[in-house]
């Protein structure tokens, strides 16, 4: 169990949290969530003993075992894959240093033979016998064969690293797991192995993760990370989301009926407070409305953008016809019809052929051979993985940028274009040029808005934004009526969008169903 009791930290005069007072307990999963700066990578810092409380204390017991997630993918570069997942138990790895260091003594005398004794059973009790086979049957489950376990950790690839490090992370089942964004760059069999092994541990977990899908599937508590608290919610990501939704609808409606009140009130104390006939009444009234207390809902700092996409043109039945596509290097002979009403999720193991793949689609780009047939009443909009060009050198401010791409020009009109999307004030004015990632997405999704087209072609879309943006994103991306092509690495998004599933692997189409993304999985 972890105690955080009255805990407060600060940077300079910034209070990242005060007055934090949390318990988590073995057999539970923790899902920390909050606005991006919230402070959760943070958090788990403090938990883990990384960074000090400016107040207060987190306690563990001194017999539990901690694990994290080590972000460093270069850290182990110098060491074998087997031995990196090994030293995920560090006293464990001492023991067994301590144990060769005696036993190569060249004078082996009667202390060393006790204290040899007692390593060796400490080394029992915490599996050492078993430990190198365990490490084996964490790697092979995660997809590194036992041909790479004895390579150095710097001979594999980011992905492979990443999956050494989780499973250094697991190795030696440790009272506490804490793990930061654990489904980044993992393949989607791996997240639903990595789900299945969380589903069945014991002990305690804490996660923050971007992942809805994952949070939702292995979370039992959610830990809300908002104006310096934190407070625990029981049940997972969608029902918290929905809960919270629920709460600051009925606070608003209360709110509302107070403030219609409190104007009656004071419309009455106006009209008969100077009538002697009317005064017992009007102070009455005063006395009343001095009692009555409006409640306060204090904006979250969780914003939610509102995308919603809506196609100025109704979509015929002819959409899209591609026959014997081919892009050297990329993919052969492709062939594929679109219908009215599709959204097709496309999957490869190469990201690479789905973005060429779409830029072909979009005129981005061009085939070698083989043709593209668009029906006569579609009209399409491009959200590529890499928008620089859209943004790379441009002087403009956000209203300007926007208003190359549409056929109204007056100021208000664009601005409320980008008030969806959050930038509002002097946020519309910055410079295009000055965005972060999540910010070019959000100005990508509101010119894409503002388009109006009836097909969308979406690569990666969710790359960059926060949780709030996603969850918007995969509620505007159900509603849309036309149709629509993406990918996503967004478990989310892919099963709850997609009504056919295109699968291209090796320049050939693999797979083509009017299916949903989790039957998609399954039939791996």
């Amino acid at each position: 169990m972890i105690s955080v009791n009255n805990v407060r930290l600060q940077f300079g005069s910034r209070v990242l949290f005060d007055e934090v007072n949390l318990k988590f307990t073995k057999g539970n999963c923790y899902g920390i969530i909050g606005a991006n700066g919230a402070g959760k990578s943070t958090f788990l810092k403090l938990l883990s003993g990384e960074l000090e409380p400016n107040k207060g204390e987190i306690i563990i017991d001194k017999n539990e075992r901690v694990s994290i997630l080590q972000q460093n993918q270069n850290a182990f570069d110098e060491m074998t894959v087997i031995d990196t997942v090994l030293a995920g138990h560090k006293r464990l790895v001492e023991i067994m240093k301590e144990k060769d260091a005696l036993y190569n003594k060249p004078e082996f005398d009667e202390a060393d033979g006790i204290k040899a004794g007692e390593l060796e059973a400490e080394f029992a009790e915490l599996g050492g016998w078993e430990a190198e086979s365990e490490a084996e049957s964490l790697l092979n489950a995660l997809g590194i064969g036992p041909d790479e376990h004895h390579v150095l950790m710097k001979e594999l690839d980011a992905k492979k690293k990443v999956k050494v490090l989780l499973a250094q992370s697991l190795f030696g089942n440790p009272d506490i797991l804490i793990l930061d964004e654990p489904t980044n760059n993992l393949d989607a069999k791996t997240i639903r192995w990595l789900e299945d092994y969380l589903l069945n541990f014991e002990n305690t977990v804490i996660i923050v993760s971007h992942n809805r899908h994952f949070l939702n599937k292995v979370c039992t508590h959610i830990c809300d990370v908002d104006y310096g608290k934190i407070n625990i919610f029981v049940g997972n990501y969608d029902f918290w989301y929905e809960s919270s939704q629920l709460i600051a609808r009925q606070l608003r409606e209360q709110n509302k009926k107070a403030e219609a009140r409190a104007k009656e009130l004071q419309e009455f104390i106006a009209r008969f407070s100077a009538n002697a006939s009317k005064s017992r009444q009007a102070t009455s009234r005063k006395k009343e409305l001095e009692k009555l207390t409006i409640n306060d809902i204090k904006p979250s700092l969780r914003k939610y953008p509102y995308i919603d996409f809506k196609a100025e043109r109704e979509i015929g039945n002819d959409v899209l016809f591609v026959e014997n596509l081919t892009k050297k290097g990329y993919f052969e002979n492709l062939s594929f019809t679109i219908n009215k009403g599709d959204k097709v999720g496309f999957v490869s193991t190469n990201s690479n052929v789905l973005t060429k793949l779409f830029d072909i689609l979009a005129g981005v780009d061009k085939a070698d051979s083989g043709t593209i047939k668009w029906g006569k009443t579609i009209t399409t909009s491009y959200l590529p993985q890499n928008n620089s060009s859209y943004f790379d050198n441009c002087d403009l401010t956000l209203v300007q940028w926007l208003g190359q791409f549409s056929k109204e020009h007056e100021e208000t009109f664009l601005r409320s274009w980008l008030g969806r999307m959050l930038f509002s004030g002097e946020e519309a004015l910055k410079k295009a040029k000055v965005l972060s990632g999540g910010e070019k997405v959000r100005c990508m999704l509101a010119r894409m808005m503002l388009i109006g087209a009836n097909v969308l072609i979406m690569d990666e879309p969710t790359n960059h934004l926060d949780l709030e943006s996603i969850t918007a994103l995969n509620k505007g991306m159900i509603n849309f009526k036309g149709c629509m092509l993406f990918t996503s690495h967004d478990y989310e998004v892919m099963n709850t969008v997609a009504n056919r599933i295109i699968e291209i692997e090796n320049g050939k189409k693999t797979f083509d169903r009017l299916i949903s993304y989790d039957e998609f999985i399954e039939m791996q």
